[in-house]
């Protein structure tokens, strides 16, 4: 990983089935002084409405780690992930998070649902997931969520306000405004000026944002929402995206604006946290 993280300024401190302590190995970098700061210290968000509640159906395959297997290896390496956005978020250097990567397949979906629970804090910070990846949102289908109005109903309808059509998802604690129903030209409808009211409305409801953009190399889109985000995390796969995209969309993003990269499907050192968990198991008294 550390030809990745060279990328970057100096840290602070595909989705195919690899095993649940693989799922994700994260490095965070500093943001910079320039990234957009809205507060001195994060102010706590204002009192919810009472949300219309989802079931989400969890299933193994959806790798929901952080619920799942919360004393695994990935499950702590989303705590670290955690900690580190957290130091950003207290500063009031970061609320907004676009979440991308450079292809498709890297597993972005799953470090999403894994961060949304991780960052809720079984309910003590308010989480919204934001699906707009409109070509190929697959959240909602990974939960098996019931379809209702969603991002682009909000974008096309001045009559659609975007807190009714966002749900609270169970058992995981965070809220989702989903994609909605598909369109034709969901690339213009992300470079409208709807886009930027609706998340200056959302914005001051939530303590945190995560906005599930689309891949950076094949689309413009994540170009557009970084617009509308603090920073952005990228997600890529170990051993399978190329140096050269990670490159390439690091170019397109701009570096500055790139608070870290969560580099999937690392498998080398869990056997290390196992034989630590182990041990202090069988001798508790050390």
């Amino acid at each position: 990983m550390s030809h990745v993280r060279n990328l970057f300024h100096k840290p602070s401190g595909h989705e195919h089935n690899p095993s649940p302590g693989s799922v994700a190995a994260a490095s965070v970098a500093t943001v910079p002084e320039n990234v957009v700061t809205f507060a001195n210290a994060a102010p706590a968000a204002p009192a919810l409405p009472e949300f219309p509640v989802e079931e989400a159906h969890l299933r193994p395959e959806n790798r929901l780690v952080f619920h799942d297997a919360p004393r695994s290896p990935a499950a702590d390496r989303f705590r670290l992930l955690r900690m580190r956005l957290k130091e950003h978020w207290s500063a009031g250097k970061l609320k907004k998070l676009l979440i991308t990567g450079p292809l498709a397949h890297d597993g972005k979906s799953t470090v999403i649902l894994n961060l949304a629970t991780a960052l809720a804090e079984r309910g003590k910070r308010t989480v919204l997931v934001v699906e707009a990846d409109l070509h190929h949102s697959s959240l909602s289908e990974r939960l098996r969520l019931n379809p209702w109005a969603g991002l682009t109903e909000c974008l096309v309808d001045d009559l659609t306000p975007p807190l009714s059509a966002i749900r609270r998802i169970e058992p995981l604690g965070w809220y989702l405004l989903p994609a909605g129903e598909p369109r034709r030209n969901p690339t213009e409808l992300l470079q409208t000026p709807a886009l930027g009211n609706l998340m200056q409305k959302l914005s001051p409801c939530f303590d945190w944002i995560l906005i599930d953009a689309p891949p950076v190399i094949p689309l413009t889109d994540a170009l557009s929402l970084q617009q509308h985000a603090d920073a952005s995390l990228l997600v890529v796969r170990a051993g399978q995206t190329p140096r050269e995209a990670v490159e390439q969309t690091v170019a397109l993003l701009g570096k500055k604006n790139i608070v870290g990269i969560v580099l999937n499907g690392v498998e080398a050192r869990d056997h290390l946290y196992y034989q630590y968990y182990d041990g202090n198991r069988r001798h508790p008294e050390d």
